[in-house]
């Protein structure tokens, strides 16, 4: 390049992190992948599963995939391929190993990069220190402690940098020019789809006369390859993608053709929030899937709640999305066909589990808040625990206030937060505190959501088929 056109260029970006490494970026070019051009998209093949699956089958665990406990609560015959259950926790493990495998002997020594917050970064660690693969991780500042401190135990270069995920990723690209490192995308890598495209594989050699597959989509590289295997062996099952309304980036871009940003945000499924889906997942995908469905937050941490609760199961919260659209009703047409949901992943945090059980509690009628005013005068808040304890209910939190209530001095507004058996216990709860008191209030079952929610009476019309 010439002094001229050196003159004329933006500010070169200088970036300094805690390992020392310093990347300057000026270059567009640092930042395009050829391996998932825009103008040039890559369909992946039947073939490339195929071969996925037998390279990786030696360091890859073939996971259960066995008839669900929802079965006769849904209507539908569930059947749960329980990929959380891989050595990292997650599908992840697939595509990894194979993009690894299939690197060029000069490309695996000089080592990869790329960037993620989670079950990528993991996978593409470990498998890297299985195949003696050196490995560097650019995560944003938002990633969870205990993925960074598993990262670094597999062996990984960790670099924090960014706010978030689009940040890391250019970090990440410029890193890779500069150090001739390969750098692999964790949703659109050609081989990162065939890889996943094993799970479809090992799906229909499990269960016999499927209907139906269900899947989380996030970048759209699990849905493309099992897709593909799928519709390829048996073209009449339905493959169906969910996202969470948080990021419906996949809808968006069906409906456009092509792959759109669409803002993420903050949702019990993070791993599924990619704002852009990959250039090839979508055309893999798109003539293969037949129907995207969305699913509200609610219904992600209720399925997080059955799956503990039923199943015996920990599975994140883009993991449990396809059982949330079951939940949800968003499925009609699935009654009583056999259905297969993968569970792709297990990484949750364990205060974010604690909060999605109360979540999912909340939204069940299990987990109950309602404000109640009684008599301020001896008895008159232990008659109300009498009425309650008599119906069975357990108070979890009380508190009365006086000071800002509006009525006659000689009353006091008591806040509650208490467990019912279920939906119908909750209402029954209602009607009797309305039968006893004048001024009673009962919070919507999803308000720690944060969200809308749902009144009692909304909760009762909803198509759920558990309500």
């Amino acid at each position: 390049m010439s002094n001229d056109s050196s003159a004329n260029q933006q500010p070169p970006i200088i970036s300094v992190n805690g390992n020392g490494v310093t990347v300057n970026g000026s270059d567009p070019s640092d930042l395009f992948d050829p391996w998932c051009d825009p103008n040039r998209p890559r369909i992946v093949q039947f073939q490339d599963i195929s071969a996925a699956a037998f390279k990786i089958k030696s360091g890859i665990m073939m996971t259960p995939c066995t008839r669900s406990h929802l079965s006769s609560l849904t209507g539908t015959q569930i059947f749960f391929k329980k990929d959380f259950l891989q050595y990292t926790g997650s599908f992840k493990e697939r595509g990894a190993r194979y993009t690894l495998l299939m690197l060029p002997e000069a490309n695996q020594k000089q080592g990869v990069c790329t960037a993620s917050a989670g079950n990528h970064a993991l996978a593409l660690s470990y498998h890297g220190q299985e195949l003696g693969i050196p490995v560097t991780v650019v995560m944003p500042i938002v990633a969870p402690i205990m993925k960074v401190q598993s990262c670094r135990q597999f062996g990984a270069n960790i670099i924090i940098h960014g706010r978030d995920i689009g940040e890391s990723r250019e970090f990440a690209m410029r890193l890779g020019k500069e150090k001739n490192l390969t750098y692999i995308n964790g949703y659109d890598h050609p081989h990162i789809i065939a890889g996943q495209g094993t799970m479809g594989l090992e799906i229909v050699e499990q269960v016999k006369n499927i209907d139906a597959v269900v899947v989380p989509v996030g970048g759209g590289g699990l849905i493309a390859g099992v897709a593909l295997a799928v519709k390829s062996l048996y073209p009449h099952i339905q493959v169906i993608g969910v996202e969470s309304e948080r990021c419906a980036s996949f809808s968006c871009a069906l409906k456009v053709g092509q792959p759109i940003y669409t803002k993420a945000e903050s949702t019990l499924a993070d791993g599924l929030a990619v704002p852009r889906v990959g250039i090839n997942s979508l055309a893999t995908a798109a003539p293969l899937v037949d129907k995207c469905v969305v699913v509200k937050e609610e219904y992600i941490a209720m399925a997080i709640l059955r799956l503990v609760e039923i199943e015996k199961a920990v599975v994140e919260g883009a993991g449990a999305c396809g059982l949330a659209a079951i939940l949800a009703g968003l499925l009609p047409e699935l009654k009583g066909k056999r259905v297969v949901i993968p569970l792709c992943g297990g990484n949750i945090d364990t205060t974010v589990l604690g909060r999605c059980l109360e979540r999912g509690l909340a939204v069940d009628g299990r987990l109950v808040k309602f404000s109640v005013t009684v008599s301020d005068r001896p008895g008159g808040i232990a008659e109300l625990c009498r009425l309650m304890a008599n119906l069975g209910v357990s108070i979890k939190d009380i508190l009365h206030e006086r000071a800002w209530l509006k009525s006659d001095i000689f009353s006091v507004e008591v806040r509650v937060m208490c467990e019912t058996r279920d939906l119908e216990h909750a209402v029954e709860l209602e009607r009797v505190l309305k039968e006893h008191y004048n001024n009673v209030h009962f919070g919507k079952m999803a308000d720690a959501l944060g969200g809308s929610g749902l009144t009692v009476d909304e909760v009762m019309d909803s198509r759920s088929p558990l309500l």
